[in-house]
């Protein structure tokens, strides 16, 4: 390990941390031969008091669903009987010990959280994960997830990864760059050659320990002396590792033929067993083959297999075998795979042998790729369809099979190369159904990439294209571009979709709701004028051809800003839309109707302001996406479940969902759902006064909503901003940005929120012009709509512009209107009142609302708030104790040790708490262990008796 001693300090530093119980992950990473795994090797050398596990990646087993994380786990499997059953099925499931299949990925990633922290509870673990570039990507993101959260159970997991600057899910594991030794360090590695010769060596190498040590293994005795004049190597010093790969070469050429030989076979082998290799080398080589490989230090061999020192020395025995040798090994060795449960490797070796259309193999990759779509193994999945299509002939077969990559490889996260595989798709597509299916990928890319809007268009397109043959694919279509198209805030592209099948329930209610916007729109002067399109570029009629491509589709018109004219005409739509509302809701509550169908009527519910209802769909259909592990779809329900907690008033609740929402999101590599979450949890933020953390949300949601269209997330980001501003007294400021705000929701119902932000703000930076349309459309919003919450803040908005002869009036209906539970809102009304009070001289009423108001919006942390009702409570001769605040002592703790006793405050175990909060029991523990302190408790009993107070 010359040179290494900074690398050496921090592995050395985890492995102390572990044995005391404390757990972290590193990856090393750097070019190829540069010493990562000699670190590594190291790192278990020095691990006593530690149980160490190993895997290291094989280019070749890369497509193996979960083969890395089964090879780590293999000496802990014991432990799965410890784990919850629905985690040890799963694991059980992606390793083959049971034919079931797996419902959710995340229940596996949890289960492996568990294995480790389980298995540690026994003895300390270190991780050794060697060549994550080349370990199958399931294992990889698995692995990574749980070295992301584990903090209290005692595991140190060391990852190893060539490049530079590695990509993927190991990117967000803490790092370091591994580089070149020094001179004096490389000089060591270097005994026997003469001084010339050695200088020209460690020029060559630039610092690479490995090709030290290859460059100077390929020199002849004559060159080692320095006997030759020039050395033989290249006058300008050439990249690596190409120059290792020369060099490895030349080694390898040097072996007998029958040894090159069964080194293929090695080369081409993913298992290491000795046994296969043999059988499969049985007419080209024999073990004693092998000795002169070893000899030359090329292969460790031993009872329990063989072991190419480098994975650099097995790409070379592999590529430097003649293309025939190759495919003989790989039908060598399928050959010696038989069995079900050899199924996988067996046809990726036939697919290896192939040079040209095989249907029977393709068929095989395709029963793969089904078999590991049902363990979650989505990426591994995608290349066996990917694979399956390239050995395929027929047209039409060879569309299906690259259909069935690109959406695989959409619920793995990897949207760009979703993309690339649709854009490999046979065009045009003969079959209905298949076209169908294209527009769905192509949707999945456009949202991830593009625009909501043009996603939702596409699949408006997929409907028209399949609506004569196949009218059973029209409600997953028209539903999924609905619920595209809300995200736009396009209310005109909503009523357009709806349109297409307004006698399906849930396209009934926007179709009533919205149903003048495209009218309106053209009115306006907006409509799109590109042929026969509409005015949101969605044909009217059925298309003729298959779906277009994402470049084909015309772009949306702005929406013009909402007057209150149009604002009264949307609300009066909604007493039509009111009885298919019913109908959902009741087949929701039978639990007749899809997970997509549930969700909308969530939406819909919320829009309509009837938040009880909407708050019961959106709880069950988290529930039903926890119950049945569904978890892709996990954070979009929590989104709206805490979207509706918000505008409930349970603001402690929202937050917690939301958070728990964007950690999935990020798992799920969900970036659409991610920049609304950000969005949310930065109104959240804005609320609290925690400006900071409020505007690095915004911000970041901003960025990716703004270039996209994404209406709805850019009004929630700019509705927190313009919070902000509110709290703070810059009242000009916060118009702007509510009235940006307004703008990108699109429609009335949308934006009905803002409204009474924009009305005070307006108000505020002295523009009572401005706050006379925001305030007129709350009260039409609030007539339609018929709900006490709404009806309040429209009184208190009347109120901020009205005639001082009836303010008081309606600040007194407002606050018998404000729901009980609503803190936040009330406060807000109880302030505005106090300032009137003030205004009118009458300070001893001011005072008591003013007090009111200061000790609610303490309860709830706004901190802004308090410090404005505390400012006019002092302008009105009043003051307040502050150690009579109702402060939570929830907030002396950590944002992760809140979350925690939160959930232990409702009886939740910690096993429990650790799968809402994807963290580990232990780890759960661990917090706990730490808050009880500062709430000054001995016990998790108590929690709930400190929190309620």
């Amino acid at each position: 390990m010359q040179g290494r001693d900074a690398e050496l300090r921090r592995i050395e530093l985890m492995l102390d941390d572990a044995l005391r119980g404390e757990s972290g992950a590193l990856l090393l990473h750097g070019e190829a031969g540069i010493g990562k795994t000699a670190l590594l090797d190291h790192a278990a050398a020095r691990a006593q008091g530690l149980r160490v596990l190993r895997v290291e990646g094989i280019e070749s087993e890369m497509e193996l669903g979960f083969s890395g994380l089964h090879q780590l786990f293999l000496p802990v499997l014991q432990v799965l009987d410890r784990l919850p059953a629905p985690q040890a099925q799963a694991l059980r499931s992606v390793f083959g010990l049971v034919d079931a299949p797996v419902r959710d990925r995340l229940t596996v990633a949890l289960a492996a959280l568990s294995v480790l922290a389980e298995a540690a509870a026994d003895m300390p673990l270190l991780c050794l994960v060697d060549d994550v570039q080349w370990l199958d990507q399931p294992s990889v993101d698995v692995l990574a997830f749980a070295a992301r959260r584990l903090r209290a159970e005692g595991v140190a997991m060391l990852f190893a990864a060539r490049g530079d600057s590695p990509g993927g899910t190991a990117r967000a594991l803490p790092r370091l760059h591994v580089t070149g030794i020094d001179r004096t360090a490389a000089a060591a590695l270097l005994p026997g050659l003469a001084p010339p010769v050695a200088e020209r060596i460690i020029d060559q190498a630039h610092g690479n320990p490995l090709a030290l040590r290859e460059l100077s293994a390929a020199l002849t005795p004559a060159q080692r002396s320095g006997q030759l004049g020039p050395l033989a190597l290249p006058e300008a010093p050439s990249a690596l590792p190409s120059r290792l790969q020369e060099a490895l070469a030349e080694r390898i050429h040097r072996l007998p033929e029958a040894t090159r030989r069964i080194l293929a076979v090695a080369a081409a082998d993913d298992t290491g067993d000795l046994a296969a290799v043999l059988a499969a080398a049985r007419t080209g080589g024999s073990v004693d083959d092998l000795a002169p490989a070893e000899r030359a230090g090329l292969l460790a061999v031993s009872g329990a297999g063989l072991r190419f020192r480098h994975p650099l020395v097995r790409f070379a025995a592999y590529r430097g075998a003649p293309l025939a040798e190759r495919i003989a090994a790989h039908r060598a060795l399928a050959e010696t795979l038989d069995g079900a449960g050899h199924a996988h490797r067996r046809a990726w070796h036939l697919a290896a042998a192939a040079t040209g259309p095989d249907e029977r193999v393709a068929a095989e990759l395709e029963r793969v790729a089904e078999w590991a779509g049902s363990r979650q193994a989505m990426a591994s999945a995608s290349a066996a369809y990917e694979r399956a299509a390239q050995l395929t002939a027929d047209p039409a077969l060879r569309a299906r099979r690259l259909i069935g990559a690109a959406q695989r490889a959409s619920e793995a996260g990897q949207d760009e190369r979703c993309g690339a595989l649709a854009d490999q798709v046979p065009q045009p597509l003969q079959d209905p159904g298949m076209a169908a299916d294209f527009a769905r990928v192509r949707a999945v890319v456009e949202l991830g990439f593009g625009s909501p809007a043009r996603a939702a268009r596409i699949l408006a397109e997929g409907a028209d294209a399949t609506a004569a043959e196949r009218p059973d694919k029209l409600p997953v279509l028209l539903t999924d571009a609905v619920h595209a198209a809300f995200a736009t805030g396009d209310a005109a592209l909503i009523a357009q979709i709806a349109a297409r099948a307004p006698a399906l329930p849930v396209l009934a209610v926007p179709s009533h709701t919205f149903a003048d916007t495209a009218a309106t729109r053209r009115e306006d002067g907006d409509a799109a004028a590109d042929g026969d399109a509409t005015a949101d570029g969605v044909s009217a009629a059925p298309a003729a051809s298959a779906v277009p491509t994402v470049s084909a589709v015309p772009a949306v018109p702005a929406v013009p800003a909402a007057s209150a004219a149009s604002a009264a005409s949307a609300a009066s739509a909604v007493s039509n839309a009111r009885q298919p509302l019913a109908e959902l809701v009741a087949a929701c509550d039978r639990t007749e109707v899809s997970l997509m169908d549930r969700l909308m009527t969530g939406h819909y519910c919320h829009l309509l302001a009837d938040h009880a209802t909407a708050h019961r769909v959106a709880s069950a259909a988290v529930a039903h996406c926890r119950d049945r592990g569904v978890g892709g779809w996990l954070p979009t329900t929590l989104h709206l479940l805490a979207q509706v907690e918000l505008a409930l008033g349970r603001r402690d609740d929202a937050r917690s969902h939301a958070i728990e929402a964007l950690r999935l999101a990020d798992y799920y590599d969900l970036h659409h759902r991610v920049a609304h979450l950000r969005a949310l949890l930065a109104v959240l933020a804005a609320a609290r006064g925690e400006e900071d953390r409020a505007r690095e949300l915004a911000d970041r949601a901003l960025e990716y909503t703004r270039p996209r269209g994404v209406g709805r997330g850019t009004s929630d980001a700019l509705w927190a901003l313009g919070l902000l501003d509110l709290g703070s007294g810059q009242g000009q400021r916060a118009l702007d940005r509510l009235a940006a705000a307004r703008d990108a929701a699109g429609h009335p119902l949308m934006a009905r929120h803002l409204l009474p932000d924009l009305v005070e703000a307006a108000v505020r930076a002295g523009r009572p012009e401005r706050a006379q349309a925001p305030a007129e459309a709350l009260a039409a919003c609030a007539d339609a709509l018929r709900q006490p919450a709404i009806g309040a803040q429209s009184r208190r908005c009347r109120a901020l512009i009205g005639p001082d002869t009836r303010a008081e009036e309606h600040y007194l209906a407002a606050l018998d209107l404000h729901p009980a539970d609503d803190g936040f809102e009330r406060a807000r009304t109880e302030l505005l009142y106090g300032e009137w009070l003030r205004r009118q001289r009458r300070k001893l009423d001011a005072r008591d609302r003013l007090r009111a108001a200061l000790e609610r919006f303490d309860r709830v942390g706004a901190r802004p708030w308090v410090r404005r009702a505390r400012t006019e409570l002092r302008a009105a001769g009043g003051h307040h104790d502050p150690a009579l605040a109702a402060d939570s002592p929830i907030a002396r703790l950590s944002p992760q040790e809140r979350e925690v006793v939160r959930l232990a405050a409702t009886g939740a175990t910690n096993r429990e708490i650790a799968t809402q909060l994807l963290l580990s029991p232990r780890t759960v523990g661990h917090h706990l262990y730490r808050a009880f302190p500062k709430l000054g408790i001995g016990s998790r009993t108590q929690l709930a008796d400190l929190l309620g107070g």
